[in-house]
C-alpha cells in the first residue's frame, strides 16, 4: 500500500494505491464476511464458492465492503505513522476517487483536521487593570434585607380585609366558557399578594376580601399561554379566602444579629457584610482581568475554526441545556412549545460562544505544548483531595473510584491554572 497526503488549510486527502495482490486480501475478506447471507440452491449456506456469486450477481459483488475494510485499516495504519495528524471529523472515502484497473485499486480518505495554530504575542502585553467596584451603604443594606427577608415571619391577621403584600390561603375553581378545565382548580393554596404568580389581575381583585368570603374574579389568559386550549380565553375564578397571614420582618438590632450570625452586636456583623462584598467585588475584577488577559492573547492568534468543531461545541452545549431542563421537569420539545423557538435557532445563539470556546481551547494547547506545561502526580492528588473535602468523602475512596476520564479532568484542571499562572507572570495589568 502507497499513499500521498494533501492538505487545504483544515482539510486532509489522503490519496492510496494498493496493488491487485494487496486487493485480494480485502475481497477475500469481504466474501468471507458475507457469505452467509446467500442460499443458493446446490450450495449449504455459506459455502457458495466466491466466483460462483460473483458469476450470479456480478463481478462486483463484493467490491464496496472490500473497499470500506481496506479503507479501515490503512487509514489506521496512516494516523498510526503520522501522529501530527489529529482528526476532528470522521473521515470520508470520496467516491469520485475511486477506481480499479489492471494495475490495483486506488482511493481517496477526505477527513477534517485539527487547525493549525498560528500563536500571536502571549507574552508581555499590558493590559488595563479592573477597577474594584466600593462597596457602599445601600450594598450593606441590600444584604441584611435578604437576610431579614430569609427570617420574616408570617402572623395571622383576623381584624381585617386582605391588603397587598399579605400571603393567603385561598381555594379557587377556574372556568372558560362554563366548563371547568384542567389544573384550574385547588384548595387550600398560598399566595403573596403582589408576587404577581398568578394570571395578571388576579391578584388584585382578591384585595379587600375578607376571610371566609367567596367572591368571582374574571381574568383573561395571556396570548402566549403555554396551553394552546386556554391561551387569550376569558376565565373565571371562584375564588374563597381560608386565611391571611402578613409577613413580619425582625427589627435590625443586636438581637438580630445574634440569632442570624456570630457577632454579638448590628455593627460587628455590618462590617463582616461589608468585608464579604468587597471580597466578592475584588474576586469578581480579578476574573474580569484574566477575562481580558485570556481574550487578548486567543485573539492575537490566528486560527481558521473548522465548522465540525464550532458544531460538535454546540452540541455539548444543547445536551447540558436539556440537562437543565430536566431538573425543571421539562425537556426540549416542551422548551420549543413554550418558547416558540426551534433547534436550529437555539443552536444560533450558541454559535458565537461556542467558536470563543473552541479557539480558546486550540490557544491553549498550543501554548501547554509551546511551554511543555504539564500535570504532575502531585498536585493532581492535591486536586483529588480538594474534590474529596468538598464531598465530604475519603481521599483513598475517591481515588480508587476515578475512571480514566475523571484522572484526565483533574490533569486538565492542573494544566490550565498552571497555563492561567504563567500568562499572570508574563504579562502586565496596570
Amino acid at each position: 500500500m502507497k499513499y500521498t497526503q494533501k492538505r487545504e488549510v483544515n482539510t486532509l486527502t489522503v490519496a492510496f494505491k494498493m496493488d491487485l495482490t494487496e486487493w485480494a486480501v480485502f475481497d477475500r475478506r469481504a466474501y468471507d464476511q458475507n457469505k452467509g447471507k446467500y442460499n443458493i440452491p446446490g450450495f449449504r449456506k455459506g459455502h457458495v464458492p466466491k466466483n460462483v456469486l460473483e458469476q450470479r450477481y456480478g463481478k462486483g459483488l463484493f467490491f464496496e465492503d472490500a473497499l470500506y475494510l481496506a479503507a479501515q485499516e490503512y487509514y489506521t495504519e496512516f494516523l498510526d505513522k503520522n501522529k501530527k495528524v489529529i482528526p476532528v471529523s470522521r473521515p470520508s472515502i470520496d467516491d469520485k476517487s475511486i477506481k480499479m484497473d489492471d494495475k490495483g485499486v486506488t482511493f481517496d480518505i477526505i477527513v477534517t483536521v485539527r487547525p493549525e495554530v498560528v500563536l500571536g504575542q502571549y507574552k508581555g502585553l499590558t493590559l488595563e487593570k479592573t477597577k474594584v467596584q466600593k462597596v457602599k451603604p445601600a450594598d450593606i443594606d441590600a444584604e441584611l434585607s435578604k437576610v431579614q427577608e430569609r427570617n420574616a415571619r408570617f402572623i395571622d391577621v383576623t381584624d381585617r380585609a386582605v391588603e397587598d403584600g399579605d400571603q393567603v390561603n385561598l381555594d379557587y375553581s377556574g372556568k372558560t366558557d362554563g366548563v371547568a378545565f384542567d389544573g384550574g382548580t385547588a384548595a387550600k393554596q398560598t399566595l403573596v399578594i403582589g408576587s404577581h404568580s398568578f394570571i395578571e389581575g388576579f391578584e388584585e381583585q382578591l384585595v379587600g376580601m375578607s376571610i371566609g368570603e367567596t367572591k368571582d374574579i374574571n381574568v383573561t389568559f395571556p396570548t402566549e399561554y403555554h396551553s394552546a386550549e386556554l391561551a387569550g380565553k376569558p376565565a373565571v375564578f371562584t375564588v374563597t379566602i381560608n386565611g391571611i397571614t402578613k409577613k413580619e420582618l425582625p427589627a435590625l438590632d443586636d438581637e438580630f444579629a445574634k440569632d442570624v450570625s456570630e457577632f454579638s452586636t448590628l455593627k460587628e456583623y455590618k462590617d463582616d457584610i461589608k468585608k464579604n462584598i468587597a471580597d466578592r467585588y475584588q474576586k469578581d475584577a480579578d476574573n474580569k482581568d484574566e477575562s481580558n488577559l485570556v481574550e487578548a492573547v486567543v485573539n492575537n492568534a490566528t486560527i481558521d475554526v473548522p465548522d465540525v468543531m464550532i458544531e460538535e461545541q454546540i452540541d455539548q452545549y444543547i445536551e447540558d441545556f436539556k440537562y437543565q431542563l430536566s431538573y425543571q421537569g421539562l425537556n426540549i420539545e416542551n422548551y420549543f412549545k413554550y418558547t416558540e423557538t426551534t433547534m436550529e435557532k437555539l443552536r444560533e445563539t450558541y454559535r458565537e460562544r461556542a467558536e470563543k470556546a473552541v479557539r480558546t481551547r486550540l490557544v491553549f494547547e498550543e501554548i501547554v505544548g509551546a511551554e511543555k506545561i504539564k500535570a504532575s502526580e502531585k498536585a493532581v492528588d492535591k486536586k483529588i483531595k480538594e474534590y474529596a473535602e468538598r464531598v465530604n468523602q475519603p481521599y483513598e475512596a475517591i481515588k480508587g473510584q476515578l475512571r480514566e476520564e475523571d484522572m484526565d479532568y483533574f490533569k486538565n484542571q492542573v494544566i490550565t491554572e498552571a497555563l492561567i499562572a504563567l500568562l499572570k507572570k508574563e504579562n502586565t495589568l496596570a
